[in-house]
């Protein structure tokens, strides 16, 4: 069987794990944290870099930097993990829910406006498949009603957005706080892990404080205080050196890395594209102002019946592809708690949406194979 994701190893994470354990220091916010947040701020031209021990965490300070509190009202896609959510959840938000464009399971930004109320307090926009959110609109919106912007950018590490002004900017750089993740599962991996960026100045030494469960002990280390103690709310969201080490060894890579999965995820849009036309299956969107970082390849399949038979091909073909997001205004947990919204196009991309086998290691001659058997299937099957 084909997985659909296989951890790569660059070659160095060992190495430099022992190096963290041989300086006497792992318990975090050490030579290897610091190495990783100022390669990714010099990088991206993000803010403020905190690593976290996932990309819930970094999520989770983003809804205590903002001030979060009960009633407050937070915009977000209803087509998204359940961290997405939870972050705001836990400090007494009221979630609600838009909907995704029709072409791209990304939030709908052209109907954001319709949904801001006296008590919203933040957008959370998901740059579902690495690929840009309408920031633009995002960011005017945000700027005519007062609201924070936090970009749940797990998915979209070295990707950007190119604003009307012309100007290409690093998703994650623009939003006033940022979210990524490192899971096995990312292009960039340190099993688990993420990272919090803060791009707006005000946030910052109190995001320093959160990090450090609400002391300013990095404050001590640097000598800018002659001791430290409880100033703030806060947890213990830092990761060990031992994580940060594996990921610096990721981040050396990075550009080798994206090399090699964008040419995969080529390759399945190039086989894909020109077989027989297609009645029952559409490939990515991307669009203009967006890049690629080729994250994932998924097809949207014409029906739900169609992509459980296609999940069943590829698995007895020997090919693990996987769906994705239910949407949540319909879990179990929130739709008691939902407006009673009907939101069409998170539904479409819950019932139809199929993830394929994408990973460093993975064999282009596979792609094709993959490709071949959506192919064929979507050539015999009877409407």
């Amino acid at each position: 069987m084909i997985p659909f994701n296989k951890p790569f190893l660059t070659g160095n994470e060992i190495a430099y794990i022992q190096d963290a354990v041989a300086s006497g220091k792992i318990s975090g916010n050490g030579k290897y944290t610091n190495l990783c947040q100022d390669f990714l701020r010099n990088r991206y031209g993000f803010g403020k870099c905190l690593l976290t021990s996932s990309c819930t965490d970094a999520l989770e300070m983003a809804a205590i930097l903002v001030n979060i509190r009960e009633g407050d009202e937070v915009i977000m896609p209803a087509y998204t993990f359940v961290s997405t959510a939870n972050a705001f959840v836990l400090r007494g938000a009221k979630i609600v829910f838009a909907d995704s464009q029709t072409e791209h399971p990304n939030i709908d930004a052209q109907r954001l406006e319709n949904l801001v109320t006296s008590r919203t307090k933040a957008i959370v926009v998901v740059h579902y498949a690495g690929v840009a959110c309408d920031m633009d609109e995002v960011m005017r919106i945000a700027a005519k009603f007062g609201l924070f912007v936090i970009e749940d950018a797990a998915q979209a590490i070295d990707s950007y957005y190119t604003g009307s002004d012309g100007i290409k900017k690093a998703l994650g750089s623009i939003g006033h706080l940022a979210a990524f993740s490192f899971h096995e599962t990312k292009n960039i991996i340190s099993g688990e892990g993420g990272m919090l960026v803060v791009n707006d100045k005000h946030f910052m030494e109190r995001a320093e404080i959160i990090w450090e469960k609400g002391t300013n002990r990095s404050a001590f280390f640097r000598g800018e205080v002659d001791k430290y103690g409880w100033v703030d709310i806060g947890s213990s969201f830092l990761p060990s050196e031992i994580v940060a080490a594996f990921l610096f060894a990721q981040l050396e890579c990075i550009e080798t890395i994206q090399e090699r999965r964008l040419k995969l995820w080529n390759r399945y849009n190039e086989c894909l594209g020109t077989g027989p036309d297609s009645r029952l299956f559409t490939l990515p969107t991307l669009p203009d102002f967006a890049s690629n970082n080729a994250h994932m390849y998924y097809v949207v399949c014409g029906s739900l019946a169609f992509r459980s038979l296609l999940l069943n091909s590829l698995k007895d073909a020997g090919f693990h592809a996987v769906t994705h997001y239910l949407s949540l205004h319909k879990s179990p947990f929130f739709k008691e708690k939902h407006d009673g919204r009907v939101l069409p196009n998170s539904d479409y991309f819950t019932d139809r949406l199929l993830r394929l086998p994408l990973f460093y290691e993975l064999e282009e001659q596979i792609t094709m194979q993959i490709a071949k058997t959506i192919q064929n299937l979507n050539s015999s099957y009877m409407l």
